[in-house]
């Protein structure tokens, strides 16, 4: 494991396996951690590089006080720079849920960095400004929640991990979940790499938004795991694996 420094923030990352493969970065989703691959890295480091990492205000990265510090922007910096600790100048982004929409930001800023695309269980944002502002205001309810209940207010199955306080999520969901503009989802129409949309079967919410992206990201793919829900590749390992290296296998 390792520590990159980032103007005084340190992010925790792990830069796992080896091979002359196109190196692949995983981030995960909110509340998470880069633990949350844990049985994916094994099946998927035997021939690249595989970069793991804690978002700021996440597990084993710091959390900055100063909501300034989080925001979409610093996050696609945050990856941009793990990349160069990895020596990668190109590599595949693997992300689920909001480490996915960070994935699609990146390429809409940075494409010349990005090989390829795995987008699990999530979605590319809003185009119109109502539903954008009903989900801002889902990120505020879910900042508020944390704020008022602490780790409580997190989803059961992110309630393991230990994060370095609550006010650094809160900060994650108000700077980083929330959004601003449409610029991720008019991107993908202009996305010219391969990209692997996988999506858990029982993941009601994020079904559409899947159909939504490989239909408007040429040439993309869609794969729906059976008895899986919002984290397929936890849900799912095995067929996740597989999938995931069968993608691979043409970059």
């Amino acid at each position: 494991m390792a520590t990159l420094e980032r103007g005084g923030v340190r992010l925790h990352y792990e830069i796992l396996g080896d091979g002359s493969r196109t190196p692949l970065l995983l981030t995960h989703g909110f509340s998470a951690s880069g633990a949350m691959w844990a049985a994916n890295v094994g099946a998927l480091d035997t021939d690249r590089r595989v970069v793991t990492w804690d978002m700021r205000g996440h597990a084993r990265s710091d959390a900055p006080g100063d909501p300034g510090a989080y925001g979409v922007e610093q996050s696609v910096a945050d990856m941009a720079a793990l990349l160069d600790a990895a020596g990668a100048d190109r590599a595949v982004l693997a992300g689920m849920s909001l480490g996915g929409y960070l994935s699609l930001a990146f390429y809409a800023q940075r494409p010349e960095r990005v090989a390829g695309l795995i987008l699990i269980d999530t979605g590319p944002g809003f185009r119109r400004e109502q539903p954008r502002q009903e989900w801002n205001a889902f990120a505020e309810r879910v900042a508020q929640s944390l704020e008022t209940t602490g780790s409580t207010g997190l989803a059961s199955s992110a309630e393991t991990v230990q994060h370095p306080s609550v006010q650094g999520l809160a900060h994650t969901a108000r700077q980083v979940m929330a959004q601003h503009d449409a610029l991720v989802i008019e991107s993908l129409a202009c996305i010219a790499v391969p990209t692997l949309c996988v999506v858990g079967a029982f993941d009601t919410d994020y079904l559409a938004a899947a159909e939504y992206m490989t239909a408007k990201i040429p040439g993309a793919r869609k794969v729906v795991l059976e008895n899986a829900g919002h984290a397929a590749n936890i849900d799912a390992a095995e067929a996740f694996n597989s999938a995931v290296n069968d993608f691979l296998e043409d970059i």
